[in-house]
């Protein structure tokens, strides 16, 4: 029996917008909290009495512990069950965040947080696979920007609501926001998710391990990189080759073993293929962009915590109303021109990023924002809608997994590649701006620094000035590389099927 036949005919659904609320109540919980912690870190330092490098683990835990248990949600759906793994989830999650928010010492929250991200990993997969199943075909672009909103709008409302919650109560309340919310999840899935049928379905345990081994040492490199200089720390080094030795022993297995962890019916799949692509992208610049831009107007625009949040908030009204554009839109208009219209928008956003300057105020910041909150909208759920419809139902729950696990390590290289971009070009731009004071300009940089030249305090002025100089060059190109990255994989839209060609393909393919 199939995933789909199992929770319901979508002709006649049961409590569909009930079982809808509830699983999007628990997913946007889950993505808020991937950057709601990020903003408190400081204040939990203060509090916990610990080093910079040992904080760094309160979001390091969680990121790989997602990480490793976002491939195992697939499979436990099938051997255990949908609901019952979703709830057990959803409860986990709950209790871990609670726990979090009691934490006394830095061990304790660094264990709490592992139990949350591998309690919180089902979440954003079985979700998607949920609200594909209990709706129609010609409903999934509907379904998809429902749960697109969730996914996408979580890292851009966590900072803003993580800032608040730390400055106007405490950093606890930052875990502890979670709990009415996961108990109202919780009752909902409960009381309106159907169960699917258990199936006998065998464990690939060394399938796994190398995985989880791989993606976590991967995570791990990619999360402590900055910190330790990369490549010129013996822990990255040993990360990346337990990395690349895992990922390589684990693809070997898929291609030879008869039942492997990740079905290779996955990678037969044009349309899923081409989607994992555009995602891991989407995931890469995206993500990349909500990273620099609050580090960009604090430290280089004088902006506040709450200041950079607002001004980051309008991009999420952008994709809202994107993605009830494209709700409307997807059975209407080839999901393969939204694709390609958002990346061009994120393209064009990127560009307007590109062109900012010291003297810029909040109102490019705001605009360029709001379309590339559009553009990513648009493109994400038309993204899901070609990725899905020509996979069978049987691979939903597993390709959903693949799928997220894809985004999320996307977002990962592209924040860290993309900081240590900056970093290095910043050191770069100061050397070569530094070059170029000589006796002859002096005139004019004593304009900036309002400090005489022969003094410390002219000198650390001057340095200052450099600094915020070298800084924006270094932004500045980054943007442009996230650009031109934007822009060169829109042709490969092209070799995907279009949804009613994926619909006849769906209706063919065994099941």
């Amino acid at each position: 029996m199939s995933a789909k036949a199992a929770i319901g005919s979508p002709a006649r659904p049961v409590n569909r917008v009930l079982i809808t609320a509830s699983v999007m109540a628990a997913s946007i919980m889950q993505a808020i909290d991937t950057t709601i912690a990020n903003i408190a870190l400081p204040r939990m330092q203060g509090s916990l009495s610990g080093t910079q490098d040992q904080m760094v683990w309160v979001l390091t835990s969680y990121i790989v512990a997602t990480a490793i248990m976002t491939p195992l949600a697939a499979w436990l759906a099938v051997r255990v069950g949908r609901k019952r793994v979703f709830f057990t989830s959803v409860i986990s999650f709950t209790i871990a965040s609670a726990l979090c928010g009691m934490a006394t010492s830095l061990a304790e929250i660094v264990v709490f947080r592992t139990f949350q991200g591998l309690a919180g990993a089902a979440l954003l997969p079985l979700s998607q696979a949920i609200l594909l199943d209990i709706n129609p075909k010609e409903r999934h672009g509907r379904a998809m920007a429902i749960w697109g909103m969730g996914v996408v709008l979580g890292p851009i409302v966590g900072p803003l609501l993580g800032g608040w919650l730390t400055e106007d109560y405490s950093w606890r309340w930052v875990f502890l926001v979670n709990v009415p919310f996961g108990i109202l999840a919780a009752i909902g899935i409960a009381a309106t998710l159907p169960e699917t049928q258990p199936k006998r379905s065998t464990f690939d345990l060394f399938g796994f391990a190398m995985l989880s081994i791989g993606v976590g040492a991967l995570q791990l490199m990619l999360d402590r990189g900055e910190l330790k200089d990369w490549f010129a720390s013996t822990e990255i080094r040993i990360e990346a080759l337990v990395a690349t030795l895992g990922l390589f022993l684990f693809i070997a297995h898929m291609l030879t073993t008869e039942h492997p962890f990740i079905s290779r019916a996955l990678f037969k799949d044009r349309n899923f293929v081409i989607g994992n692509v555009f995602i891991f992208m989407v995931g890469t610049v995206l993500f990349a962009t909500l990273a620099l831009l609050p580090a960009m107007m604090q430290g280089l625009m004088g902006y506040p915590v709450l200041t950079a949040g607002l001004v980051m908030a309008p991009r999420g009204v952008g994709t809202w109303v994107a993605m009830a554009v494209v709700g409307r839109l997807a059975g209407r208009v080839d999901a393969r021109w939204l694709i390609a219209v958002g990346f061009g928008l994120a393209a064009i956003s990127l560009a307007q990023m590109a062109a900012l300057s010291p003297q810029t105020d909040a109102e490019p910041l705001i605009t360029s924002g709001v379309l590339q909150g559009f553009g990513s909208g648009l493109a994400y759920v038309a993204l899901t809608i070609v990725s899905f419809v020509t996979l069978p139902a049987h691979l939903r729950d597993e390709g959903a997994a693949f799928f997220n696990l894809t985004r999320n390590i996307g977002s990962s290289i592209g924040i860290s590649c993309i900081q240590a971009y900056v970093t290095s070009g910043t050191s770069r731009a100061h050397a070569h701006l530094t070059e170029q004071l000589t006796p002859f300009n002096a005139a004019a940089v004593q304009q900036q620094v309002l400090q005489p030249l022969d003094t410390t305090a002219g000198i650390a002025a001057l340095n200052h000035v450099v600094d915020v100089q070298a800084g924006w060059i270094a932004y500045v190109n980054a943007f442009h590389v996230m650009m031109l990255l934007t822009v060169v994989v829109i042709p490969l839209i092209l070799f995907a099927r279009g949804a009613k060609q994926g619909r006849k393909a769906s209706q063919v393919a065994p099941e």
